[in-house]
């Protein structure tokens, strides 16, 4: 490897810097090279359209990706959530740090919880998938679309905007906002994205050395498990405007629950089933088939607003330069 010092090429946003930094640390304790960061802006962080609108997955690596391809970075680091499935010629996926938490979080004013809300109740999320099931859950609230990093969205909670916003859990860990979580939905209650708290550290497919460096920090198990999770997004063509949730637990023996849910919350289907981590992709296009046996086929295909039909949520403006919308902020 002819650099002393590996450029990792990372969206600017504040937790997109911290699990940057934190994968940066890993690398370098295991291998003892250093790494510097360096901050790009995707056209997801400069654009003020909402994710469904813009192509949801891929909106946000583009740009890191195309840095790789130009060595302008040595390789990158992305919420494992925005990556497209299919692979892309020129890029590999050298590793799946150890996944964290990932479950979704809601944030309340005054440390409500979900049952504690008011009928009506606003509560902004970015992801179709969060705000079908927050509809499955509670019928009467309203999901608003809402974009920002983190930190934006927080503060509309507490400026009376919103009533509460939904995040992920490993987002707010990695921003130290652990504290602000009133409600933690556990993953057979609101189902996780695909890859939802994990990592994905990529570099140019032809990189060698470089790639055996980064494979010592690639956890098999967490590998194994969005694996599964991704298999069945990629399988019902679906992307992060579709309101699919997929999560695999396990080491050996992997148990992968998905479903898919209208986006008002008025239809639902379920599948779960177990399989040997080693055959993850199998397994992720049984629980695939049964789906789409079941009609999430339709699901997907129906429209992918926030709002259920007949409701328009207000879009609240957000200020420049807090664009930055990192995948685990959704």
């Amino acid at each position: 490897m002819s650099r002393s010092v590996l450029r990792l090429g990372t969206r600017k946003s504040p937790m997109a810097m911290a699990q940057s930094g934190q994968v940066a640390k890993l690398i370098t304790a295991r291998t003892g090279v250093q790494v510097e960061l360096v901050g790009l802006t995707s056209f997801g962080d400069v654009t003020r359209a909402h994710l469904p609108d813009i192509g949801g997955t891929g909106v946000f690596v583009s740009a890191l990706r195309e840095s790789l391809l130009h060595g302008e970075v040595d390789l990158a680091v992305h919420s494992l959530k925005d990556l497209p499935t299919a692979e892309m010629p020129g890029i590999l996926l050298a590793a799946v740090p150890a996944r964290e938490d990932p479950r979704d979080a809601l944030v309340g004013r005054d440390c409500a919880k979900l049952a504690d809300l008011a009928p009506g109740a606003m509560i902004g999320t970015g992801s179709p998938r969060r705000a079908a099931q927050l509809r499955l859950m509670r019928p009467d609230i309203r999901p608003v679309p809402v974009r920002g990093n983190a930190g934006t969205r927080l503060k509309k909670v507490t400026s009376g905007d919103l009533d509460a916003v939904v995040l992920a859990y490993a987002g707010l860990a990695r921003i130290g906002q652990l504290d602000l979580v009133s409600e933690v939905f556990e993953a057979d209650a609101m189902i996780p994205a695909p890859g939802q708290g994990a990592l994905a550290v990529e570099c140019p497919a032809d990189s060698g050395e470089l790639a055996e460096l980064l494979a010592t920090v690639d956890d098999p198990a967490s590998r194994a498990a969005v694996t599964a999770e991704r298999t069945v997004l990629a399988e019902l063509a679906a992307g992060c405007s579709a309101p699919l949730g997929a999560y695999a637990a396990g080491t050996e023996i992997l148990q992968l629950t998905a479903a898919v849910v209208a986006v008002d919350g008025g239809q639902a289907v379920r599948a779960s089933m177990t399989g040997p981590a080693a055959q993850a992709a199998r397994l992720g296009r049984s629980v695939a088939a049964e789906l789409l046996a079941q009609g999430a086929g339709m699901i997907v295909a129906g429209p992918s607003v926030m709002e259920a039909p007949g409701e328009r949520a207000p879009h609240p403006a957000v200020p420049p330069g807090e664009l930055g919308n990192g995948d685990e902020a959704q």
